[in-house]
């Protein structure tokens, strides 16, 4: 429930970062500032988990509009043509893929069916949550130049993490935030040595225009 009301502040547009994390960051305010201009956007994220001798390929296509609509649908990878809608609260209007695409059910946010390998979920997936989570998760945060990633100037954020029994046993994690937009592009996490999440960001498009109709809860 704590992680749900952080989440909330967050699409409201309140800022969720410390102090301090946002002086020894200042790519969270810039995405903060960006964020907070925007109504909605839509996105490509190509995600790799691995979860001990188990991995998962997955692309997500993904949908937001303010302040807690959010549309999910899997393109390629493990549970193809599968997705969901939330809406806040709890629970969330999901379907399976191929001939069981027809039938919704509503079901809990954590259910098995409704989130990745690792357990994230439809909201902690979405990149303002991303980018919070560099401002609230104890750890040591560092900020330097990222270089140049698909010909985009990049910030780069690295996160060592206090306690990664915590955090789903992630000990480190990086997110790369384009200089020019301030919106992040790839994020890569560790539990010790073993990379266990790699996603990049592609097609970001901001105030689409997306309606309520947009997502059928």
């Amino acid at each position: 429930m704590k992680r749900l009301l952080a989440l909330f502040v967050v699409l409201a547009g309140a800022s969720c970062v410390a102090a301090s994390a946002a002086t020894d960051a200042p790519a969270i305010a810039a995405f903060d500032q960006a964020f907070a201009g925007i109504y909605d956007y839509t996105c490509i994220l190509h995600v790799h988990e691995a979860n001990g001798t188990q991995s998962q390929d997955r692309v997500y296509q993904y949908s937001f509009m303010k302040e807690h609509y959010v549309k999910t649908l899997i393109l390629d990878g493990d549970g193809k043509g599968s997705g969901g809608v939330w809406v806040g609260g709890d629970r969330l209007n999901g379907h399976l893929g191929g001939i069981l695409s027809g039938i919704h059910l509503k079901i809990d946010l954590h259910d098995p069916r409704a989130v990745s390998l690792r357990g994230v979920t439809i909201t902690e997936a979405l990149l303002p949550r991303v980018i919070d989570d560099y401002g609230t998760i104890p750890g040591k945060l560092t900020q330097i130049d990222g270089g140049k990633l698909g010909g985009v100037e990049t910030d780069r954020l690295e996160l060592t993490v206090a306690d990664p029994a915590s955090n789903h046993d992630v000990s480190e994690q990086i997110v790369y935030l384009s200089k020019q937009t301030h919106w992040p592009i790839r994020q890569i996490m560790y539990s010790g040595s073993q990379i266990v999440l790699d996603e990049s960001v592609d097609d970001l498009k901001t105030n689409v225009g997306l309606t309520q109709s947009d997502f059928p809860f």
